[in-house]
């Protein structure tokens, strides 16, 4: 039986394969999901994804299902109760942000009709291709990134840097960031026809300006 070809970040543990294989790149429509990986995104932030995704079921349990409508509710007393949380990261300015930005992302829904709607008009609501052959290729952020950091940031979300939010772009499948020659990248390419696919150009650094 022949291996996958995957992304060479992937490693051998378990759980990051899962995570490449059925999650990552892979286009997310659904508000609570959406939630769900803005919020990891963020506790993420100077830390590897690994470590998060070790987490993301203690964080699951602690933010009620990533529930916005019910992490709104947090008070003073629930982020204590959170820092006593082994299983979670206990940073109290991202614990709080989590809650700050369940607010803000209600407000969109009310506002906007979901997030969903508000995040992909940024990619005319089609996955932005990259076709990287090497991982060096793969930018940290870009112009696109820096925009949708920027606009967030104004409307109030934090813990939302550019890096922090092209990854997350990555995540939902904004981005097809998967090198060419994984069994993945084929496989989301197909979920759009490739004429209505937009490229890379004009999003993406230059990373020698860097």
């Amino acid at each position: 039986m022949l291996m996958k070809e995957r992304c060479g970040w992937v490693g051998d543990s378990q759980i990051y394969i899962d995570y490449h294989d059925y999650e990552w790149g892979r286009p997310v429509h659904d508000d609570k999901k959406l939630f769900e990986m803005l919020t990891l995104e963020t506790m993420q932030a100077g830390l590897s994804w690994i470590t998060v995704l070790k987490k993301r079921e203690a964080y699951r349990q602690a933010f009620c299902g990533f529930d916005p409508t019910k992490i709104a509710l947090f008070d003073k007393n629930k982020i204590d109760e959170l820092m006593q949380n082994q299983g979670i990261i206990r940073n109290r300015l991202k614990l709080e942000s989590a809650v700050n930005n369940s607010l803000i992302f209600l407000e969109i829904q009310k506002t906007r009709g979901s997030f969903d709607e508000m995040i992909w008009e940024y990619v005319d609501y089609k996955p932005v291709v990259g076709r990287w052959k090497k991982i060096s290729d793969l930018p940290v952020s870009t112009p696109l990134s820096d925009k949708i950091s920027k606009d967030l940031k104004k409307l109030g979300f934090k813990f939302v840097g550019s890096t922090t939010i092209y990854s997350f772009m990555q995540a939902i499948g904004m981005m097809n960031d998967h090198l060419t020659s994984c069994f993945a990248y084929e496989e989301i390419c197909k979920i759009k026809d490739n004429k209505n696919q937009k490229n890379l150009d004009g999003f993406v650094k230059d990373r020698n300006e860097k």
